[in-house]
């Protein structure tokens, strides 16, 4: 069963938002959730995406992906009207929603894609929500009205200071856990080194933190081992056992260098596509 795309657009530089058909997803899925997805039925790499949205009643679900590698970058060259060959899911354990009280919600760059829905399920089950949003630049922002929306307080900086607050994101962190009163809950989803710090502060503050450990993943089955984690001093496997876990238990020092195992392969698989679209003609 294909997917077609019923709406696509680019919502930053290199970040793109599509809306896709798949109606047995949009039912079944749950906040902090991903999908497995190959663009064709030939050799075709499979890539897991947390899924941003979905709708029920149309069937469609939401994903938002940065162009980094070759598979990113062949999905943003697809169009309004094309299909997706294989879209498995909702796969992952859910996130725990409860009322915590007052929980901050912590997006860096595309980690925002994913923890919107979070956050807005957060809201409705009675939570006050402060979110903070940090990205590289102007150009880098996403999802700002939407988390203005269901957000009780919203938070948004840039490293540069091109647009709104000047800071990383533990600076604002480090104040709204200094409140009174105390959190109750944080939930932490970007780059692994701001993830990092970001526990450092909340543990400081002794605030219990989720984070999502997806960037991580290969093939979301548990079969490749690429997305093996240390989580309490035992090996974990994230698209089986999360990809959410206790922030504060995480060996984010062992994840980073896993991080960088396939760096040198992506690259060059990103370098062909490029080459390629080059002697076709797509790109100048």
């Amino acid at each position: 069963m294909s997917h077609r795309i019923v709406g696509k657009r680019e919502l930053g530089a290199d970040v793109f938002w599509a809306r896709i058909e798949a109606p047995l997803i949009a039912q079944a899925r749950r906040p902090g959730q991903f999908i497995i997805l190959s663009i064709n039925n030939d050799y075709s790499e499979r890539i897991p995406l947390t899924i941003a949205g979905a709708n029920p009643a149309s069937g469609t679900i939401e994903l938002i992906w940065q162009r980094v590698g070759k598979t990113t970058a062949e999905l943003a060259g697809l169009n309004e009207g094309d299909e997706i060959a294989n879209i498995s899911g909702p796969l992952g354990t859910p996130t725990y929603i409860a009322n915590f009280g007052t929980v901050v919600c912590v997006g860096g760059g595309i980690g925002a894609a994913p923890l919107l829905p979070i956050a807005t399920a957060l809201k409705s089950a009675g939570n006050r929500v402060v979110s903070i949003l940090g990205f590289r630049s102007k150009d880098r922002l996403i999802l700002e009205e939407e988390f203005a929306r269901i957000s009780d307080e919203l938070i948004v900086t840039t490293d540069d200071g091109s647009y709104a607050r000047k800071a990383l994101v533990t600076e604002p962190l480090a104040e709204v856990c200094g409140r009174d009163p105390k959190l109750g809950h944080a939930f932490i989803i970007g780059p692994t080194i701001m993830m990092k710090f970001c526990c450092g502060v909340t543990k400081k503050f002794e605030v219990p933190t989720q984070v999502s450990l997806n960037t991580i993943m290969i093939d979301g089955t548990g079969m490749c081992g690429g997305c093996r984690v240390e989580v309490d001093g035992k090996p974990r496997f994230v698209c089986v056992d999360g990809p959410e876990f206790d922030g504060h238990r995480v060996n984010f020092d062992l994840m980073i260098k896993r991080m960088n195992a396939y760096k040198q392969q992506e690259q060059q698989a990103r370098e062909q596509y490029r080459q390629h679209r080059c002697r076709i003609g797509l790109d100048g």
